[in-house]
């Protein structure tokens, strides 16, 4: 796709509301980059790529997202915490003021697409104030060749108004900032955040609904690779957890980094174009894919400049922990070409296990697996956030909760017919402690994961000796490839095994407090995978 020069048609946003407006459609990532510089919303830093501040927001904000509760979304929707209700004429109020902030502006247009493969695609008319912004929807959302656009029809529209701030006392909102869906409208509306994830988000929210109820495809928040035999790996896991990290892979090629549906039809596919990678405390020497992506066209956020100076410190978090790049797939030299996959044959849920308490890899029954699945757990650290002092867990649901519109058990009855359809074998890896908790172990290496997840693709693991957990239940492998047999089991690292039978213990009641919420909702072999506490 030529990238320097997209379209010169114009377009009207009338139909949406949006009057007299200086409409930029469908900039080339230079123009946006130039525009950027000049507007003195970014700077070019010494890779080329643009770095930007987000603003208040440098995470998303799950209390003030919300989801249109009318006839279509009342009685699928899981209501609660997660999925908010929001009223329809407080929607279309809201609307109706942000489109009229937006009136006699100048704002930027883009048209693109989700979904790689053609039979489930969705156009996606995206409309952002700021040109940076439009540069990351150019690289997260899928890029339309230039003679598609002259009969683009977009299905979704996507409005982010930064500037727009909602008054509670009067929209509906919790606070100034929001990020709501309308299914029937088929809009996503953003306003009072800059952070560029709620974007993302706010799309593959739409499809994690959409996919299920209406093409029986399952959409899973996970990378995806793919070997030189056609072997597909799938890779579940919550920031932190090496989710990109491991799918970058040299030796096998990267289908995607972050969002994928899995098909009736036995493929598995991406919904993006793009990455968007964490690169706290990133180096070359442990995530050189990463960390040569960063080039121009790349958008660094809310990152710390070296002073005196237009080199990235990696290592600053005065902003934030939550520093991102955004990048469009093909800056990553070993991709998958079209973005699809075959079934899987290998699914792995990464978990940062900072009790250290988790084996470093075992394997999971379809029970254990669909019951890991809504559990989606991993921990946060000391330090992470204000007030933690010692691991907390920390338990999102599919391993993408904020995410999910739709009962978890629903999401997980479908894994597990797909991976018993798929003789799937299921993997849990614990990328997190060893050897004590926080403050105590170790972080697992890095290429002691890589040789484990590499002895499991290629059947490395099929015919040696396992002894289940006593308090877990999956099944360790008592040797492994290139990996020290004595980390295998974890209580083996502890200085003291008996407190780590103690902490175990108290790990699991974790997990089956949590699940309670479920258990009405679980059929019987689900209730299977439950720790044997």
């Amino acid at each position: 796709m030529d990238n320097k020069t997209l379209s010169t048609q114009s377009i009207s946003l009338k139909e949406l509301g949006i009057e007299n407006a200086t409409i930029n459609y469908q900039l080339t990532p230079d123009e946006l980059h130039e525009i950027t510089i000049k507007s003195g919303q970014g700077i070019e830093v010494s890779t080329k790529s643009l770095a930007v501040n987000t603003g208040e927001y440098t995470g998303r904000s799950p209390k003030d997202r919300f989801i249109v509760k009318d006839s279509l979304t009342e009685n699928e929707v899981w209501w609660g915490k997660v999925n908010i209700p929001f009223a329809p004429e407080a929607f279309e109020a809201l609307y109706n003021k942000v489109t009229a902030h937006l009136s006699n502006k100048e704002i930027f247009v883009r048209d693109s697409y989700v979904c790689s493969d053609p039979n489930y695609r969705l156009n996606v008319r995206v409309i952002t104030e700021t040109a940076w912004a439009n540069l990351f929807c150019y690289n997260m959302f899928l890029r339309p060749e230039i003679q598609e656009l002259a009969d683009f029809t977009p299905e979704w529209t996507l409005l982010c108004v930064p500037s727009f701030m909602a008054d509670p006392a009067v929209d509906g909102t919790r606070q100034s900032n929001f990020a709501i869906l309308d299914f029937t409208r088929k809009v996503v509306l953003i306003g009072g955040t800059g952070y560029t994830g709620e974007m993302k988000k706010g799309i593959f929210s739409a499809l994690n609904f959409i996919l299920p109820v209406f093409k029986n495809t399952l959409p899973m928040h996970c990378s995806a690779n793919v070997g030189k035999e056609g072997d597909t790996a799938i890779f579940f896991g919550l920031s932190g957890t090496g989710k990109t990290t491991l799918s970058a892979d040299p030796n096998r090629k990267l289908i995607g980094d972050d969002e994928h549906g899995w098909t009736n039809e036995n493929t598995v596919f991406n919904f993006e174009g793009g990455c968007y990678a964490k690169v706290i405390n990133l180096s070359e020497e442990n995530e050189p894919d990463i960390f040569k992506a960063i080039k121009k066209g790349s958008i660094l956020e809310n990152v710390g400049i070296k002073p005196g100076t237009n080199e990235v410190d990696f290592e600053d978090v005065t902003i934030t922990e939550n520093t991102r790049v955004s990048y469009p797939i093909y800056h990553i030299d070993n991709i998958q070409p079209g973005s699809i996959g075959k079934n899987p044959k290998n699914i792995f849920f990464l978990t940062a296990d900072a009790y250290g308490i988790l084996p470093p890899i075992s394997r999971l029954t379809p029970g254990q697996a669909a019951y890991y699945f809504i559990s989606g757990y991993t921990a946060k650290v000391a330090g992470t956030e204000a007030g933690i002092t010692e691991p907390q867990p920390n338990f999102s649901t599919c391993f993408g909760a904020p995410f999910m519109p739709l009962h978890p058990t629903r999401y997980a009855e479908m894994l597990s017919k797909k991976m018993k359809d798929a003789n799937v074998k299921v993997w849990l890896i614990n990328t997190g402690w060893t050897g004590g908790p926080y403050g105590v172990g170790s972080r697992m290496k890095l290429k002691y994961t890589r040789a484990m997840i590499t002895a499991a693709l290629e059947g490395q693991l099929n015919d040696v000796a396992y002894e289940n957990h006593k308090v877990f239940g999956m099944a360790i492998p008592q040797t492994c490839p290139n990996v020290p047999s004595e980390i295998l089991d974890p209580r083996n690292t502890w200085e003291n095994p008996e407190l780590y039978d103690q902490k175990a213990i108290e790990l699991a009641h974790k997990f089956k407090e949590n699940f309670t919420q479920f258990e009405e909702f679980a059929n019987a072999e689900i209730m299977t995978g439950a720790p044997l506490v």
